[in-house]
């Protein structure tokens, strides 16, 4: 049996459905369903269990896993609730590092790409304790999963008893099917989709550095099956261990996006620019592009998939149909 926490969520439930495409219809999910929907992102999974967190210890207890995925955390990088955060993005991972050390049980866990900060430190997943000491998040989302990947890193650093395989992913932009009920936190697409659709202007924001245009604002897109594909090559292989950048290695703009989907739905691309609010003016990121050179050092060649390519499949397999779930 596997475990994935916050399988319900975007990235979780196209685990799930990777491992079951697979064959594994061993698979218990951790999570909180709510009341919005979020259950429709399993609805076609085949499951052994859903298990409330608040009952995870002991549904834990005595159990044996083949892996452990943990993606489970508050994600929204503007959460303020400190304490709920580290609870749930730190402590709760610590105790389940421990769980997995203690019972042999492989441990691959969601970090993020937040933990660069504004980028002045570079993007190379440097893992070393060193390396990620020079690191400052500049939200509280990033800070606890920097904390975690430290205090990962630091065990390792030490030789001290770790599960047999640990690997820590730094999540670039993610884009994909069952994100929809991420609110504001979904893809600038899946928030867009509907107005490109109906013909109305789309809103990207006006730049406000130097020598970057508007809607030149780059990020480093990446398609959510791109993702899972790295996961499930990491399951087959146990000898990897290690912190490791997930994304294209190439950034690209939010107009590049756009125009990409205008292009999927045959449209005539209508952007408009306005104004960035100025409270975010000073910490806005212009650039992200992840370095993936020791993941494919790792053994991993499984390629990413070019941004025109990824949105066109986005939108025509999913945005554009009745049924958007995977």
């Amino acid at each position: 049996m596997l475990l994935v926490t916050g399988g319900a969520g975007f990235i979780g439930s196209n685990v799930v459905a990777a491992l079951n495409e697979a064959g594994r219809g061993d698979v218990a999910v951790c999570d909180v369903l709510g009341h919005g929907g979020k259950w429709r992102n399993l609805s076609k999974r085949q499951l052994a269990d859903i298990v409330p967190p608040s009952e995870l210890p002991a549904w834990l207890h005595g159990r044996r896993l083949d892996a452990m995925i943990h993606l489970g955390a508050i994600s929204e990088t503007t959460a303020t609730d400190g304490d709920l955060v580290i609870e749930t993005n730190f402590r709760l991972s610590m105790r389940l590092l421990d769980w997995c050390t203690a019972n042999a049980t492989p441990f691959i866990y969601a970090s993020s790409a937040s933990t660069y900060g504004d980028g002045a430190q570079g993007f190379r997943d440097d893992d070393s304790v060193s390396g990620l000491k020079a690191l400052r998040p500049m939200n509280l989302y990033g800070w606890s999963k920097h904390l975690f990947d430290t205090s990962v890193a630091e065990r390792a650093a030490r030789g001290e008893k770790l599960p047999p395989q640990w690997v820590g992913l730094k999540f670039f932009n993610v884009f994909g099917p069952n994100e929809y009920h991420k609110g504001t936190m979904m893809s600038v697409l899946a928030r867009r989709f509907e107005d490109i659709k109906a013909g109305r202007p789309v809103q990207l924001f006006k730049s406000h550095r130097e020598g970057i245009a508007d809607g030149d604002q780059r990020r480093d897109f990446i398609y959510v099956e791109d993702v899972v594909r790295v996961m499930m090559w990491l399951l087959a292989s146990p000898s990897v261990s290690g912190i490791f950048n997930v994304g294209t290695g190439k950034a690209r703009s939010f107009k590049d996006m756009m125009l990409a989907a205008y292009a999927a739905l045959g449209a005539h691309p209508n952007i408009q620019y306005i104004e960035m609010p100025e409270a975010i003016r000073s910490s806005y990121q212009y650039f992200t592009q992840s370095v993936v050179d020791r993941l494919q050092r790792a053994g991993y060649n499984g390629g990413f998939r070019p941004l025109e390519q990824t949105v066109e499949t986005y939108i025509k397999d999913f945005l554009d149909r009745a049924d958007r779930f995977r």
